[in-house]
């Protein structure tokens, strides 16, 4: 049993150790603060992006960093996943990309609002965040995914530029895309050429209901991605 001085040793002596500690780990967070943010990548775009999230209250509905409501997704690395063009397309018509499903508000923004906010969630993204958002610990076998049959898909026609931009967000090629929607592994084995085109002109027309979203594709885009589509055999 420690007497009243040895106590009060003890005690003080763990207060300035502890404190210490705190101080050096405070003043080592302020030391890297700069170089994990990128603060030298603080544009006047990613700027103008932050008043744009701020005057929307955005923070409402998604988190950044895992700060904000819980009602929407997560956005922290938004631009990686999906794209500058996706999230473009995406905010011109947030129902359209996901119909009968997504809320979100169709703001109206201007192309140079559209450019700020994907500069401030790109700026965002690529924050020293130690890993966060985690990746969710789901195999891809669990999705539906087949890594034997994605790693014998060949196609000797060149992915076009549109497709990388949007399709990839949610489809997935050879085990790299998206998972939102299915595999389009020997999509060309399933479907002919007629079929693919009138599903990228209109999925709707084709089958009411289906989520995927009618993309704002020209003529020679749309025909660039159906070839692509009907070479993966």
């Amino acid at each position: 049993m420690l007497s009243k001085s040895q106590a009060r040793a003890f005690f003080l002596g763990g207060t300035l150790f502890f404190s210490a500690i705190f101080i050096f780990l405070t003043v080592d967070s302020v030391r890297q603060n700069d170089k994990r943010t990128n603060a030298d990548k603080l544009t006047p775009q990613v700027l103008e992006g932050k008043k744009i999230w701020e005057h929307n209250n955005c923070m409402g509905c998604h988190t950044l960093l895992g700060e904000g409501g819980y009602y929407a997704p997560d956005l922290t690395k938004v631009v990686e996943k999906r794209g500058d063009a996706w999230i473009r397309v995406f905010l011109d018509d947030p129902e359209a990309m996901f119909p009968g499903e997504r809320k979100m508000v169709k703001y109206d923004f201007t192309e140079d609002e559209k450019t700020n906010i994907i500069a401030f969630l790109e700026w965002v993204g690529n924050i020293d965040s130690n890993g966060w958002p985690p990746e969710p610990n789901i195999s891809k076998s669990s999705l539906g995914a087949s890594p034997a049959s994605e790693s014998k898909t060949t196609n000797t026609t060149p992915q076009p530029e549109k497709y990388a931009q949007l399709c990839v967000a949610c489809h997935a090629v050879g085990g790299v895309g998206g998972n939102v929607g299915p595999s389009l592994d020997k999509v060309g084995t399933k479907y002919d050429l007629e079929y693919l085109e009138k599903w990228l002109k209109d999925p709707q027309a084709v089958k009411p209901g289906t989520n995927m979203p009618k993309l704002p594709l020209s003529d020679q885009e749309r025909k660039d991605i159906t070839a692509y589509l009907f070479g993966l055999k």
